[in-house]
């Protein structure tokens, strides 16, 4: 058995600097992944400004820009690599205000202290920050998150200590509890005119939708039940407020391995009187349960009386609007393509939003903006062709849809567009460093290929021109890359996720490097309707998706130009659990793998709920616990021969970092040759641009050492001296 404890300096000097050097690759992994990442993008609430958040190599700050030229502008001036996120960005109406929160990982599962991934002696925390839209020094407003900038513009509310809070937008004086009430309040929702607040105050098995006035009028509860009530939506005059209403947690004990619908409904209040009406059901149905797709429910106030919602009821998740009344809801959107990232036009006549849709038979691994009025199906897409664009925002004036956009080569870029069509302005692409490696990148092709079971799997296939050593006889070594989530999407180019778009760029560097990269899309993952994301005996409950990882490898065996005994598979998180399944189930077919924080144990996650002591059980609990532990790698490390790179941040917040600890001690009982990658204090989604570097490093570098190029033994010399 071989372990090696790899130092992040030495295995990046010693290994991947000899390798590099050896075989003159065509870029640098610093180059590909050199790009600024914009996200957060927002608009104001009227006229034509917006505002975004943008990572240049860790450096996260914020950016403007204005109608009409739309050129633009740095607000901030945060220099350091420290991890410390940026988001809830928003823009006063009058436009005078951006403001922001800095801190905190927001894609925890889970929370802690505020991340730290620098090392730094004094901890961060997270905050709301408030800074002058025409230019001028940021001002702390207080310790918080969730803001949100009141109609009239002249303060903040946000969430802190379980409680709602308000600020002077300005920084003009203290924070202030707004009120005092039973539960944990989230979700502060101003009325149009700003004179009153709704919001969620969750209490344990149920949730009740408050309304605040002032502090000499009691909280109005909207119909207050055993219901939990979730996305208070004012109506545009004030009168109403629609909610989503859930079942509270409760009643006896179901089946764990049957799967049942989760329902819900939608609710329409009074917003003066406190009473409310059901004005929709889902059907009792799998795919009437409540989305699982970015932003849920997506409920939406239009006009009209028009209320916008998400259901995946007929397979797909597709928007519907229904009369505040009631009555029967209207499909917007028909056809086999999914809508997320929902925004709706300043006037509420119409919706945009990033879907899969196009006349090109490609388009369902692509994004597209797409435009539709909220009272009838007449969607339309607005940015064809080739590329892939994302996160739409109506400018408050009405006239241009702000999007985030990126093609195979070019990175995301912010951009700008008429709002009933036309050309994109793209904005800020000065920021793309002048050696990023744009035409050096290969176009991703998209394959299909069917599991055992017969399920077609989309992938996409990276195969650059290349003259690494480790060609021979024309075959090379291949590489699959397999997601996390499991509800994603990798597309055919640059991703919208700051996490995928490092894989794609990682992809890319391997391509570049000699190895051919087939990114699977696997059951569970969005983008092919609900069943494909749903499918049976998936995850803890039989772990069905690793057929399509098994379908990837036969794939790729049966390309001329791959050399079959040189397959190798990588992932993070879920991609980590496939990779960990991969090399203790088929070492036949996987030569070596590289795990980044993935999980191992079901038992001891999702399935860690099913021992709970409690006197009711599940009528089949101990047969859950079986199949949990069976869809569980370490549940087969008897059959796991091949090598394996281990990488995991000690501060992870989505997956315990204990998941790679036990393997770990595991795979030595097994003599199986693993290595170690530790990245103390980053979490999950390795906040430091930095981290990101070295673990993408180490997973070249690492494959290019197990498949051998002329450099191999050279850095495997140098390694063995180290150690």
């Amino acid at each position: 058995m071989s372990i090696r404890s790899l130092v992040r300096a030495a295995f990046i000097g010693a290994v991947t600097a000899t390798t590099l050097a050896a075989q003159a690759p065509s870029f640098s992994i610093n180059q590909v992944r050199s790009n600024p990442f914009p996200n957060g993008l927002v608009a104001a609430p009227h006229g034509g400004r917006i505002a975004y958040a943008l990572n240049e190599q860790g450096r996260r700050n914020v950016w403007v820009a204005d109608a009409p030229q739309y050129n633009a502008r740095q607000l901030t001036s945060y220099a350091l690599d420290d991890g410390q996120e940026l988001t809830s960005l928003a823009v006063s109406p009058d436009g005078k205000y951006v403001i922001y929160v800095r801190g905190g990982e927001h894609s925890a599962n889970w929370e802690g202290t505020p991340p730290n991934p620098l090392s730094l002696p004094t901890a961060p925390v997270v905050q709301i920050w408030s800074v002058p839209f025409d230019g001028g020094t940021p001002k702390r407003l207080a310790d918080g998150d969730d803001p949100a900038i009141s109609p009239r513009g002249d303060v903040v509310a946000f969430v802190r200590d379980r409680a709602i809070w308000t600020v002077p937008i300005d920084g003009s004086s203290a924070a202030k509890r707004l009120f005092t009430a039973n539960g944990a309040a989230n979700d502060p929702q101003w009325s149009p005119n700003g004179s009153q607040l709704a919001f969620v105050s969750a209490r344990g098995d149920h949730s009740m939708i408050g309304i605040f006035t002032d502090d000499s009028t009691r909280i109005r509860w909207i119909a207050p039940s055993t219901s939990r009530d979730v996305s208070p939506r004012w109506s545009p005059d004030g009168a109403h407020l629609a909610f989503v209403r859930m079942p509270g947690a409760g009643g006896a004990p179901d089946s764990v391995l049957i799967p049942r619908p989760t329902p819900w409904a939608i609710w329409n209040a009074d917003a003066r009187a406190g009473t409310a009406r059901q004005i929709w059901k889902s059907p009792e149905t799998l795919r009437g349960s409540i989305p699982g797709t970015e932003g849920g429910t997506n409920l939406l106030y239009a006009a009209g009386g028009r209320i916008v919602f998400l259901s995946e009821m007929d397979g797909w998740p597709h928007l519907y609007s229904i009369s505040e009344s009631g009555g029967q809801p209207t499909l917007l959107t028909p056809g086999e393509y999914m809508a997320e990232y929902v925004a709706l036009s300043p006037d509420g006549k119409w919706l945009a939003f990033a879907g899969n849709m196009g006349s090109d038979a490609d388009d369902i691994d692509r994004r597209h903006v797409v435009r539709v009025p909220v009272d009838r199906a007449a969607p339309e897409v607005m940015t064809p062709g080739t590329g892939l664009e994302w996160t739409p925002a109506f400018t408050g004036d009405g006239n241009s849809i702000a999007l985030i956009g990126a093609t195979a080569q070019r990175p995301p870029l912010p951009g700008i567009m008429p709002a009933r069509g036309g050309a994109v302005q793209w904005i800020g692409a000065e920021r793309i460093a002048a050696d990023y490696p744009a035409s050096q990148l290969v176009t991703p092709r998209k394959v299909i290929f069917k599991a055992p079971d017969g399920l077609e799997v989309h992938g996409q296939l990276f195969d650059a021109v290349s003259s690494a050593s480790f060609v021979r006889g024309g075959k090379k070594p291949a590489v699959i890359f397999v997601h996390g989530g499991p509800p994603r999407q990798m597309l055919l180019g640059w991703n919208y996720s700051d996490y995928y778009s490092n894989a794609y760029a990682s992809n890319q560097y391997l391509a570049s490097r000699g190895f051919i990269v087939l990114s699977v899309n696997y059951r569970l993952g969005i983008g092919y309707g609900r069943d494909f994301q749903h499918p049976a005996h998936g995850g803890a409950q039989g772990a069905s998706e690793y057929l399509d990882v098994q379908a990837a490898a036969k794939y790729l065996r049966s390309l001329p130009n791959v050399d079959a005994s040189r397959i190798g598979i990588y992932g993070g998180s879920y991609g980590g659990f496939l990779t960990a399944m991969a090399l203790s189930h088929n070492s036949d077919l996987f030569a070596a793998g590289v795990d980044i924080h993935g999980v191992h144990d079901w038992t001891s996650e999702r399935a860690a709920g099913l021992l709970a002591p409690r006197y009711e059980k599940a009528p089949d609990t101990q047969r859950a616990l079986d199949v949990a532990w069976k869809s569980s790698p370490i549940s087969a490390v008897s059959g796991w021969k091949s090598p394996v790179l281990l990488i995991h941040g000690d501060d992870d917040r989505n997956v315990q970092f204990h998941q790679t600890v036990d393997l770990a001690r595991r795979l030595a009982k097994q003599k199986v040759d693993f290595e170690e990658l530790i990245i103390p204090d980053d979490t999950h989604h390795f906040l430091r641009h930095a981290n990101w570097i070295t673990v993408d490093s180490a997973t070249a570098a690492y494959f290019e050492r197990k498949f051998g190029g002329t450099s191999a033994a050279v850095g495997a010399a140098k390694q063995k001296k180290q150690n």
